[in-house]
């Protein structure tokens, strides 16, 4: 039995978090001899602003065409994103074996990439880019670890205090 995964993905969102669970998985890479995956998942709404007392006519003429270039925009900023994450593994020392660019749900487009490479691990930073702060964990690593197939490794910042949940 091999209890060293032999395919790691790193997923990450460009947040101080996930740097730090950059460093760590390739270290980790590199002493198990693994290969590297690294996902960027983007979240993008299709929904426009529209005021309600807007004439349909207008909605679908002048938010229909505006919407396809949004989405191009969109994808060249999540493109960037995660060629500046693979570009961070490099300079740390890694490899990476595939860089992977999805758009959805973080969470569910992390779970899904990771059955269908047959990881052994998922690598995640402890908090990610959201603006609410949970108490133990983001709740994208919080959902990851629930309903990831295979082992989970939530890197937090070294600055990050850590803190034990009470049972009161």
């Amino acid at each position: 039995m091999n209890v060293f995964p032999t395919r790691i993905l790193l997923a990450s969102d460009g947040s101080e978090s996930a740097a730090h669970a950059t460093e760590v998985v390739v270290e980790l890479s590199k002493k198990t001899n693994s290969e590297l995956h690294v996902l960027y998942v983007g979240e993008y709404s299709t929904a426009p602003f529209v005021p309600q007392a807007a004439d349909p006519a207008w909605v679908v003429q002048e938010n229909l065409a505006p919407l396809e270039e949004q989405r191009q925009q969109f994808e060249q900023v999540a493109r960037q994103t995660l060629d500046a994450e693979v570009q961070q593994v490099r300079e740390v020392g890694g490899t990476v074996t595939q860089a992977h660019l999805r758009i959805g749900t973080p969470a569910a487009e992390i779970v899904k990439l990771a059955e269908e490479l047959e990881v052994g691990l998922i690598v995640v930073g402890s908090r990610g880019l959201g603006g609410i702060r949970r108490t133990l964990i983001g709740s994208v690593a919080d959902s990851v670890v629930r309903h990831a197939h295979c082992l989970v490794l939530v890197v937090r910042k070294e600055e990050e205090p850590a803190q034990v949940a009470s049972g009161t």
